[in-house]
């Protein structure tokens, strides 16, 4: 069974990361005038071996050298942060542009604000300047403590352009926080909490699977004209490794990304749970011989074949499985694209199930009505293509998530994140439907 370091999901080869979809290179208006194409773009460009947190550094890196304006602070970030991902910035770039703070979350964020909004005197350069003020990159140092700042993001940063008429904005704002389980944790380091943001209208959050996808979307997020919640899960610091470009580069918010691609069965999920929906998916597909799990997945398999009688089906379901990454806005079409073909959804994600990001894709599903596109796609499209994902459904939409409790104890911490064991239970359930 694949384990996080050597997932099929990774880029473990230069042509792998370079040919990255949706990728856009920073110096790609320089290739267009020179007349070459996006494809031969990629030609003689590097990549390297890094890990998530040495990814997230390079990203950090680019922004403060590509933006004058651009500052990093928070706790302990001037040498290096706890988990090394401001490693060396202090030095090569002056403590008065990465500094610590005090221990203030709300401090943090606050401050964060009025630096964004502070004006063009700034100097903001092309590439980082995304509004009328500063760049300012704040690093919660754990999501679990972002709470004494969610007066300031939701009531403060996310209506900001919107209560001035349009005259001033926070775009320059963006919000670094480690995030999930590492399975030893405890109460206050192993909080998923994106779910608490789904209605966060002018927030963004996103949150990365790997160190490829992790450089480009937070490059994304310090230049999106919008303030971003940039959420990093802690156990990928280090166990996600793979080959990432060294130029700089961003890649699109608000798009999810399809990992693997099927008929039979939609899995929408992000950050680590995508390595765990790989490996219930290899369950499924290469259950262990002689074991419980095969003699149950061997089982319910009857059951998806004889409910699809006549029809034209392999021995094996096929999955796909969709990495969301921005969670807020989410991509809803692609979502109701992919089930307007499977027909069965199953979301999964290690926050709180009741108020999270699964209960809202699902509701989301089951509506049928016009809503708001954060997409090309018009409201008219979006409401068509719900009615027929809602119609064409075999089976309810299934959420997995952490279980409703007020916390997790150390010793119970396994038993809260959904495993691949457990995933496989759900995949199975949907199927046999």
């Amino acid at each position: 069974m694949p384990s996080i370091a050597s997932s099929a999901l990774l880029k473990h080869t230069r042509e792998q990361a370079l040919k990255m979809p949706e990728i856009v290179w920073a110096d790609a208006e320089l290739d267009e005038a020179r007349g070459t194409s996006s494809l031969s773009s990629t030609t003689g460009r590097e990549t390297r071996k890094m890990n998530t947190y040495q990814a997230i550094r390079d990203a950090l890196s680019i922004a403060l050298s590509t933006n004058d304006s651009a500052i990093v602070f928070g706790e302990d970030v001037a040498f290096g942060g706890v988990f090394r991902c401001t490693l060396g910035l202090a030095e090569e770039y002056g403590r008065e542009r990465v500094f610590n703070t005090p221990l203030t979350e709300q401090g943090v964020v606050g401050f964060g604000i009025g630096y964004a909004s502070m004006g063009s005197k700034l100097g903001n350069s092309t590439l980082g300047g995304r509004g009328m003020g500063g760049t300012a990159i704040a690093e919660v140092q754990f999501v679990d403590y972002i709470w004494p700042a969610f007066d300031q993001l939701l009531n403060e940063a996310s209506k900001f352009r919107y209560r001035s008429g349009g005259q001033f904005n926070v775009g320059g704002l963006t919000v670094r926080c480690p995030t999930m389980a590492v399975g030893h944790g405890g109460l206050y380091h192993s909080q998923s909490p994106e779910g608490f943001f789904m209605g966060a209208g002018g927030l963004k959050v996103v949150i990365p699977r790997s160190p490829l996808q992790a450089k480009g979307l937070l490059l994304s997020s310090i230049r999106d004209p919008n303030p971003v919640v940039f959420m990093e899960p802690k156990v990928l610091y280090r166990s996600a490794v793979e080959q990432v470009p060294t130029s700089d580069y961003i890649l699109p918010l608000g798009r999810a990304e399809i990992l693997t691609t099927g008929s039979d069965l939609t899995v929408v999920t992000y950050g680590t749970s995508v390595y765990r929906c790989e490996q219930a998916i290899h369950l499924l597909t290469h259950p262990p011989e002689g074991t419980g799990i095969e003699r149950t997945v061997r089982d319910a398999l009857g059951d998806w074949r004889r409910s699809r009688k006549g029809q034209n089906t392999s021995s094996t379901p096929t999955i796909e499985l969709i990495d969301l990454r921005t969670i807020l806005p989410y991509d809803l079409p692609l979502v109701l694209r992919s089930l307007s073909k499977t027909h069965r959804l199953l979301i999964v994600h290690e926050g709180p199930t009741t108020g999270g990001v699964g209960m809202q894709i699902a509701g989301d599903v089951m509506s049928g009505f016009n809503t708001t596109s954060t997409t090309n796609e018009s409201e008219e499209d979006v409401g068509r293509m719900r009615r027929e994902a809602f119609l064409g459904l075999e089976a309810p939409v299934k959420v997995i998530g952490g279980w409703d409790t007020p916390g997790v104890a150390l010793q119970y911490e396994k038993f809260y994140i959904p495993d691949e064991v457990r995933i496989l239970d759900g995949l199975l359930e949907v199927l046999a439907y």
